[in-house]
């Protein structure tokens, strides 16, 4: 049988609290912050990819500069579609997880009180 721990009154207590106990998960929060953070890193990928595309462009020859560089920014494009599509999936399994553990709490609680109601009747 898990013991009740005092928690700290206050705001400010009660976030430093969270953070030394793990009663409340804070990944869900952390997770939002990381799937933006890697967004924008595939948003730099796809600059950098017309960047790429339009300086083959310049260097090159009229006709052979943007016939390469046509087909660079199609399929940077379309990697970089494939990425986010894969970003976001990684980022929501994840979150599942989390909710699945947050949810598992829960139902072992119930027990847990279901089982000290049955001890005391």
């Amino acid at each position: 049988m898990r013991r009740a721990l005092n928690r700290p009154k206050g705001p400010g207590a009660a976030v430093v609290w969270d953070l030394l106990t793990f009663e409340h998960l804070m990944t869900r929060q952390v997770i939002h912050v990381i799937y933006w953070a890697g967004l924008a890193l595939i948003a730099l990928g796809a600059f950098g990819t017309i960047g790429a595309a339009v300086g083959v462009a310049i260097r090159d020859p009229f006709p052979f500069g943007l016939l390469l560089a046509i087909p660079v920014v199609v399929g940077g494009l379309l990697v970089m579609g494939a990425l986010i599509l894969l970003w976001r999936s990684f980022c929501e399994f994840y979150v599942a997880i989390f909710k699945i553990s947050e949810d598992l709490a829960v139902l072992r609680a119930d027990v847990e009180r279901e089982r000290l109601a049955r001890a005391s009747n």
